[in-house]
């Protein structure tokens, strides 16, 4: 057998090793997902969302994003970067802003869920949607219902004395400026680059709660 023959047989071969292994990589979820794979964990939860007590069934891998979103139909708050990078998902928990797409449903049993929806409506809008409108603090308006909900809960920060980085004496009550409200709003992206207007609608709305 000459040489030439003997290599084009190796490569042949190589090919059909390479061909059979990718073969059998695709095969390997799909047989997971057969009579071998476990079923969905389902768990009841009680969550007080927008004022009203809603009861849901979820598999446990549910995040709170998805609970509101697929569930609930709450779809004011976005699904964004999906990793906690951008802030789209922002609502608030127990008084507090969370990333929702961070965080399981399961984990906040009975607990209080202010989404953009529940902050005010078309007609009866809240004192920040209202700001953001009147200072153009949008533009696309993807990340706004997220940004909305964090900076609601920013100025409660702030009224409540929670310090941030650039805090500069943090026993001292927090005074609301722009580097303390761009940097509390730093989670909060915004691709269209309406930070300037954000700032401005946040504090017009300190200036009326001060």
């Amino acid at each position: 057998m000459s040489a030439a023959h003997e290599f084009e047989v190796s490569r042949r071969g190589v090919l059909v090793v390479g061909a059979s292994a990718a073969a059998a990589a695709a095969a390997a979820p799909a047989a997971a997902q057969g009579q071998g794979a476990e079923p969905p964990v389902i768990a009841k939860v009680s969550l007080e969302v927008n004022g009203k007590r809603r009861a849901l069934e979820l598999d446990t891998r549910t995040t709170l994003l998805d609970a509101l979103r697929e569930h609930l139909h709450l779809t004011g708050s976005k699904k964004g970067c999906d990793h906690g990078q951008c802030g789209a998902c922002t609502v608030i928990v127990d008084g507090r802003r969370i990333n929702a797409c961070l965080t399981l449903a399961v984990m906040h049993e009975g607990a209080k869920v202010t989404t953009i929806e529940g902050l005010g409506q078309p007609g009866a809008l809240h004192p920040m949607q209202a700001a953001f409108v009147k200072h153009d603090g949008f533009q696309c308006g993807y990340c706004t219902p997220g940004q909305i909900c964090s900076a609601v809960a920013v100025l409660n920060e702030i009224k409540a004395g929670v310090p941030s980085h650039v805090s500069g004496d943090i026993t001292a009550a927090p005074q609301v400026s722009v580097d303390e409200l761009r940097e509390r709003m730093s989670g909060n992206i915004c691709r269209c680059g309406a930070y300037s207007n954000i700032v401005e609608a946040i504090t017009e709305v300190a200036g009326r709660t001060a």
